[in-house]
């Protein structure tokens, strides 16, 4: 069946296939190291600068972005497309596919939260070769690495403050880390100050934005953050604008102006506040947080949650091995305050990746679940439904023993890794410090 036959069956069918996601007709993702993607989530093949997902490198050693124009009809974005309709499971998309960072999908938000009603639309407008009319209306564009924190599951890509750390500490090579070399960033930084940022704002500007996904780095230390949201409600098109974050909270204010104030202007808010623990073990895990201020700057944006409902003031959780021993009292907090979290795992891309608590022994890790999924605040109330969910499903999930030959030899250099960093670091706790809230887990620690 080709292209034209097949969007004609699922139109007057009504029925798409499983695999079927709008983000590669409405959506566009820039990296800090101008790497374009379907979205945050998908595994492709970078171009240039690989990204912690990605399924790849090109051989490529010169930096030659593209621009969105170039991006949008290019011969990949063609053939996902094509691949997409056709009902393929595509190996971009494996995220999804295989609910690898969590069990409620990205795919799931574009395509039954977002925009289902986009999908006809882009039957419509879709040509047999891939290409498409249709403009992108969602933005996350991560114009900068620019952050104030260095959290443990994250890295110099991300993070201004971890690519600071990272070149003090000799972590990293000109072969792995080209974007790192002086002349590139100079050309990135060009790149990304001018044409993607002309690009938002062009799309801000006509009118044509429906959804801006504000996330870094940290984009509220972001100039173009503050100035995008001030025009879009000065400009009366924020009542038409879903607005997105993941921040980690640190700051509201910027130059006089409240982000509180300009939110309620907007049509939807989605405000992911990254926390994976709380008091100090939070403070361990997200390297530059300030516990109590964070509370304050959290609890001062629950009032969003009775204008928007329930997805405006989140917990953005990501699992990590040292939260783990601290989830009761994460738990605890979600109940009182009367928040939704979103749960994530700490993705792991080989055996070093020792803040992921599926490095844990299965006879270690097992018995902690076990404990979680029995405590009592998690039954029987609506905000802790998603733990009780994600535990029982990583009792099922392969842990670093099931899926890497190497294990033993990953974990040793994960650990000596945190030893490193944290000996750098000299904070008030070191990961053995978390860890000996749970003997088990501090043995099998000790003895790697």
């Amino acid at each position: 069946m080709d292209i034209t036959s097949t969007m004609q069956h699922l139109k007057n069918s009504k029925k798409i296939s499983d695999y079927f996601c709008v983000a590669p007709w409405t959506h566009t993702y820039i990296s800090p190291q101008s790497e374009r993607r379907l979205c945050c989530a998908s595994r492709e093949e970078a171009t240039w600068q690989k990204q912690y997902i990605d399924s790849g490198t090109q051989h490529t050693d010169e930096y030659n972005p593209i621009t969105l124009e170039e991006h949008w009809n290019s011969d990949h974005m063609k053939s996902v497309r094509k691949r997409i309709l056709a009902g393929e499971n595509i190996p971009e998309c494996q995220v999804c596919n295989s609910n690898l960072l969590n069990l409620y999908t990205y795919r799931q938000y574009f395509t039954d939260n977002l925009f289902p009603h986009k999908i006809d639309e882009i039957l419509e407008n879709t040509n047999e070769d891939g290409s498409t009319s249709l403009k992108p209306i969602s933005f996350d564009y991560r114009i900068y690495n620019l952050c104030n924190f260095k959290c443990r599951m994250c890295g110099e890509q991300l993070s201004s403050s971890w690519e600071t750390e990272k070149r003090i500490m000799n972590m990293w090579s000109p072969q792995h880390d080209r974007w790192m070399l002086p002349e590139n960033k100079i050309k990135i930084e060009d790149f990304q100050s001018t044409v993607a940022e002309d690009e938002l704002w062009k799309s801000v500007k006509d009118n044509t934005i429906e959804e801006i996904y504000w996330v870094g780095g940290e984009p509220l230390m972001y100039e173009i953050h503050w100035e995008v949201m001030k025009y879009l409600v000065e400009s009366g098109h924020s009542k038409n604008v879903i607005v997105r974050y993941n921040t980690n909270l640190s700051r509201t204010t910027y130059k006089g102006v409240n982000l509180y104030d300009l939110l309620p202007h907007f049509k939807r808010v989605n405000m992911c506040c990254s926390q994976d623990a709380t008091g100090d073990v939070a403070e361990y895990i997200r390297s530059g947080l300030k516990w109590d201020e964070w509370l304050v700057n959290f609890k001062n944006g629950i009032f969003l949650n009775q204008q928007y409902g329930m997805d405006a003031m989140v917990l953005d959780v990501t699992l990590t091995l040292p939260s783990m021993l601290d989830m009761k009292q994460l738990i605890d907090l979600a109940v009182e305050l009367k928040v939704k979290s979103y749960v994530k795992i700490t993705f792991d891309f080989d055996p070093s990746a020792i803040m992921s608590p599926m490095c844990l022994p299965r006879e270690i890790l097992n018995p902690i679940l076990d404990e979680l999924i029995e405590y009592e605040a998690l039954h029987g109330n609506e905000y802790t439904r998603v733990y009780s969910e994600t535990f029982k499903d990583m009792k099922s999930r392969p842990n670093f023993s099931d899926k890497y030959v190497d294990y033993q030899k990953g974990i040793h250099n994960g650990k000596q890794r945190y030893i490193k960093i944290d000996e750098h670091r000299k904070e008030q706790s070191m990961l053995k410090d978390i860890l000996s809230r749970n003997t088990a887990v501090l043995d099998w620690y000790n003895n790697i």
